[in-house]
């Protein structure tokens, strides 16, 4: 994006106006030495959890960590089946697939490009254990209907709100709604780190313990606790396997994925900025969805009882690529998310999807664009973006 007179997301903007506090924040985690899993991380995991409201958080590398640690805590692997949605960034199927399970695809609404709650329970088999709803684009699917479909079938719901930082649906946070739910702190996300960060957030004290284990090898007093939930017949006592030896000792294959000490004081700085700037992103889509009156341009649609946040705006026209060639021209950035389906993945073809099964999610990733929403935007850039839009010809 350099060099472009509107770029489509700008985080140094951001950087720069929290600038003091965020510099503060650092260079107190480097004169303090104190580089993993400490006091910001700490009390970072204790301020998100209250921000989203619920009762555990815990901190791990980024986002794709989270999901199959969260995956790996609900005891899914290999025979089990997780529904899913078709557009989506690759991570929420790759987590499925890592832990040996099976990604089955659902598509999204025509309007609000979410998961068609309508099309889960057609997919549920006796294989079926979970299903993770994805907030995509800032907006929640309809939790309401998908935990009471998961209630009713026996699953786990896992919402994965990489891109929902914040967000709200009837009431409740992203983030609260499931047995457990993941988030990306990735730098461009409506709550960025300076670099890759996650979080996992469940009311779950069994699935904390677990999530704590696994993304430190395994080890420690909740490696410990693991263990003995994974062997409830094993008949031997806690001090046979090191308890209270935090370190070196290890109960179950883990992974190395640690919220980093400077990322937790960068969140910090910011979180308490979050909701502003949330509330920034709404105002400028609301510019965008009243001056925006181009009739080639189709606006997503916010939700009953959501309170969209804007993580991207993206518009729907025919004409995409010839749409992103003009607004270049204007010097103006769009972008695309998500150009391949999930279900058209390469990567899936052996899971036997066709072009034409899941419409809706076809037709968003073929004629998708997004074009600049970011706090920081100026009214003079949004007024230039409205301009361009609406001057461009479909024909």
């Amino acid at each position: 994006m350099e060099g472009r007179k509107i770029p489509l997301m700008n985080v140094s903007r951001q950087y720069e106006s929290r600038k003091d506090e965020i510099n503060k924040a650092v260079l107190e985690v480097l004169e303090s030495g104190n580089y993993i899993s400490g006091q910001n991380v700490k009390e970072f995991e204790k301020e998100f959890a209250q921000y989203i409201g619920v009762k555990h958080a815990v901190g791990v590398g980024n986002g794709t960590d989270a999901l199959v640690i969260a995956l790996r805590a609900l005891g899914i692997g290999p025979g089990d089946e997780v529904i899913t949605c078709a557009l989506t960034f690759y991570a929420t199927a790759e987590a499925i697939a890592n832990v040996g399970a099976k990604p089955v695809f659902v598509d999204c609404t025509d309007d609000t490009y979410v998961i068609d709650a309508d099309a889960i329970e057609a997919k549920i088999t006796d294989r079926t254990k979970a299903v993770i709803p994805v907030q995509l684009y800032g907006q929640c699917a309809d939790m309401v209907k998908i935990c009471e479909i998961a209630r009713k079938h026996g699953l786990f719901v896992v919402e994965d709100v990489a891109q929902a930082a914040g967000s709200v649906y009837r009431g409740k946070k992203a983030g609260s709604w499931g047995d457990i739910a993941c988030v990306s702190f990735f730098p461009t996300k409506n709550l960025g780190a300076a670099g890759d960060g996650g979080i996992i957030l469940t009311d779950s004290e069994d699935l904390a313990k677990k999530c704590r284990a696994y993304r430190v090898h395994g080890s420690g007093l909740d490696g410990l606790y693991t263990y003995n939930a994974l062997h409830p017949d094993d008949s031997r006592e806690a001090e046979d396997f090191g308890n209270n030896q935090p370190k070196y000792f290890n109960y179950v294959v883990g992974y190395n994925s640690r919220l980093d000490e400077l990322q937790a004081a960068i969140l910090r700085a910011k979180l308490p900025c979050l909701d502003g700037w949330n509330e920034k992103r709404r105002k400028i889509a609301d510019r965008y969805r009243t001056e925006i009156t181009n009739p080639c341009v189709k606006h997503p649609k916010v939700a009953e009882g959501a309170e969209h946040i804007f993580y991207v705006y993206v518009v729907t026209l025919e004409e995409r690529d010839r749409f992103r060639n003009y607004m270049e021209e204007c010097g103006i950035a769009t972008g695309v998310y998500f150009p391949i389906p999930l279900h058209l993945q390469r990567v899936f073809e052996e899971l036997g999807y066709k072009k034409g099964d899941l419409p809706h999610a076809e037709y968003v990733a073929e004629h998708s664009a997004a074009i600049p929403m970011f706090p920081e935007l100026t009214e003079e850039e949004i007024t230039s973006v409205i301009r361009a839009v609406n001057q461009f010809s479909g024909k």
